[in-house]
């Protein structure tokens, strides 16, 4: 799924990232531990989130995650979206719980973090 239709599923807004609308991402996580971002997930997919933390971002930044979304309409500071900027992540804000914004994502074909569909 290309960044663009995962903002358009997730009627999301996206604050970074706007040079990688056509990079496809095929699986997704959901998660507000950073340390399981660290130990499971990497491989460019995209990562929910109810953290809108500049550690967010750097977990995403050193776990390689491709992009991440702060769920339930949670408003980063302006620092996070320079961090997002400079370390070239996308950044999202959905007004959606990160259960339905989940299952959206999973219903449009995207897989969980394992790849399991």
């Amino acid at each position: 799924m290309k960044l663009a239709d995962i903002v358009d599923v997730l009627d999301a807004t996206l604050l970074s990232g706007e040079q990688h609308l056509d990079r496809e991402f095929e699986i997704c996580r959901g998660s507000d531990l950073m340390s399981d971002i660290l130990a499971y997930f990497a491989d460019g997919g995209v990562v929910l989130t109810g953290l809108p933390t500049k550690q967010a971002v750097r977990t995403a930044a050193v776990s390689g995650v491709g992009g991440l979304v702060f769920v339930r309409g949670k408003q980063p500071a302006g620092d996070v979206v320079a961090l997002a900027r400079k370390e070239e992540i996308p950044l999202m804000i959905t007004r959606l719980s990160m259960f339905v914004a989940c299952g959206r994502l999973y219903s449009s074909g995207m897989a969980g973090h394992n790849g399991e569909r």
